[in-house]
């Protein structure tokens, strides 16, 4: 099987920067930078204590942000609770390391702490703590975060609070595994942990004690703020989303770097040059005349990734609905009848849904519980080579994931690591015209609901005639179609119902005037059912 080839693509225009990553020419991840609190998990912050909750067993934290972040119970040290140093939490703790391979499996295999204190015991209101933020915001949710710090640099992971030795779980030969984890033991200073990432492989000693001190040095600079700082304040912030793609990308995940700005490549080339000078050579400045993402055929795929249905070769599609507690992924035969039989070809759409599914899922960065609905098959070996196909398709993504079987109603439950916000919140805010539901009520509808408020509204009404202000299309029905109800309306309240179209009014939206002597008292209510 041939090499996949890899690009890096940063696209800056303004006050965003987009990083995709192509494999081979089809965008499958995508980053985006922008000038606010979107992203902004690794930083570190000195916070106060705002609110603790022991009902569940976590608090609210001001750092300094719009809105306050939390933390639970798990994620706090203290020196009322003696650490297991076996107990380490990697996929939690290493914020910012994007690849779930790079943590130690031993590590995360370990069977769960010793009980933990409450929480009131290990934190009062008003405490100041040092935190790092280990999710940000995630639409209403605040930045989530924990006291055991992780400071990733080019080939280790410092975690001053843990004493623990990880090697990522890409570097596989045992040989090179021993002589790593041995470099660090006999190299490291005190009880400090380390995660040897996938880029060490191979590390001289040299440039060991060399990453080993700037990441010791960062966090004694850390601990100074700290100390001289109020709170809230940010203590240390993280590389830019551009930076550490390509610091976490190029060397394994990447073959290449293309960049449109100028400013963009200088400050992506000062970085290689400093922290990986072999690489140069990888980066390069786009200098076409076309957009950069229009050359490589990207913004076709990113707007595919936000709409709700995603159609098939086959003629199948899939309809991907995102709630506040999970995602939901339909699959469906579509236009394909297939060839021979029904069960073959519900198993031939399935397959293909399954590669697309893991695709949008990447792109998309969907996270949380997903369930995906796949169309029913009665054999159960096709069941399996669906949820086997699925599995594989995962491996590439570098999100950690858990699926489980399907069951006997042909669904899939999985969930994947979330740790930024997905796409679709990233891109997008709620409709400002049906605030976010997804529909409206439908005309008919708000023809009743009118005719039902005027009669309550009866007894309340003096004028010999009312009005009411509508949107147009309602006019149009009520005029038309839905007279019946103006009738009705006339006839019940024994006064004339006159119809005027506000075009500027949301369709939901109408008013009940009363008219006496020629004279409007607009004192009734308006309405946006």
């Amino acid at each position: 099987m041939p090499n996949m080839e890899k690009e890096i693509v940063i696209n800056s225009v303004g006050p965003e920067i987009r990083v995709a990553l192509l494999e081979d020419g089809v965008i499958v991840e995508l980053f985006i930078e922008r000038s606010d609190e979107t992203n902004i998990a690794g930083n570190v912050y000195k916070g106060r204590i705002q609110r603790v909750l022991p009902g569940m067993q976590a608090a609210f934290v001001d750092i300094g942000l719009q809105q306050a972040a939390f933390i639970y119970v798990d994620d706090i040290i203290s020196g009322h609770f003696i650490e297991d140093p076996d107990y380490n939490n990697l996929s939690e703790m290493a914020v910012e390391v994007e690849d779930e391979n790079e943590t130690d499996q031993d590590a995360v295999d370990n069977p769960l702490p010793p009980t933990r204190p409450p929480i009131e015991e290990l934190i009062t209101e008003g405490e100041e703590i040092l935190v790092q933020i280990a999710r940000s915001p995630i639409g209403s949710k605040g930045a989530r975060l924990t006291t055991f710090i992780s400071l990733p640099g080019r080939f280790l992971v410092l975690m001053p609070t843990v004493d623990h030795i990880g090697i990522s779980r890409r570097i596989t030969d045992e040989t090179e595994r021993s002589r790593l984890k041995g470099m660090v033991q006999s190299l490291r200073r005190g009880s400090f942990g380390y995660i040897v990432r996938t880029a060490g492989e191979g590390i001289s000693e040299e440039k060991m004690v060399q990453e080993m001190e700037f990441l010791v040095n960062l966090w004694a600079d850390i601990q100074q703020k700290y100390q001289t700082m109020s709170s809230p304040a940010l203590l240390h912030e993280e590389l830019t989303v551009t930076l550490r793609s390509v610091r976490d990308l190029l060397t394994h995940d990447a073959d290449r770097v293309t960049i449109d700005s100028p400013s963009v490549y200088n400050s992506v080339f000062s970085f290689i040059e400093k922290f990986m000078p072999r690489l140069k050579g990888a980066v390069s400045l786009y200098a076409g005349q076309e957009p950069i993402f229009d050359a490589y055929n990207l913004e076709g795929d990113i707007a595919r990734a936000l709409k709700k249905k995603v159609w098939l070769k086959c003629g199948g599609y899939i309809i991907i609905e995102m709630t506040e507690a999970l995602v939901a992924i339909d699959v469906n035969t579509g236009r394909y009848v297939g060839k021979h039989n029904f069960e073959e070809t519900v198993l031939k759409t399935n397959l293909e849904a399954v590669k697309e599914i893991a695709y949008q899922i990447r792109l998309r960065n969907l996270g949380g519980i997903i369930i995906i609905d796949f169309i029913d098959m009665e054999h159960k070996s096709n069941q399996e080579k669906v949820f086997n196909a699925l599995k594989d398709a995962l491996k590439k993504d570098k999100a950690k994931t858990n699926v489980l079987p399907m069951s006997d109603m042909g669904l899939i439950q999985m969930t994947r690591k979330r740790i930024v916000q997905s796409l679709n919140r990233m891109m997008c805010e709620p409709c400002f015209y049906c605030d976010g539901e997804g529909v409206l009520l439908s005309r008919q509808s708000i023809c009743n609901n009118i005719y039902r408020e005027a009669l309550r509204l009866s007894q309340d009404i003096v004028g010999d005639r009312i009005s009411l202000r509508v949107h147009p299309e309602i006019a149009d029905l009520l005029l038309g179609e839905a007279n019946e109800i103006i009738n009705l309306l006339e006839k019940k309240l024994e006064r004339q119902v006159i119809i005027y179209p506000i075009d500027t009014f949301h369709l939901e939206e109408y008013n009940i005037i009363e008219n006496y002597k020629g004279s409007n008292y607009e004192d009734l209510r308006k309405f946006k059912t």
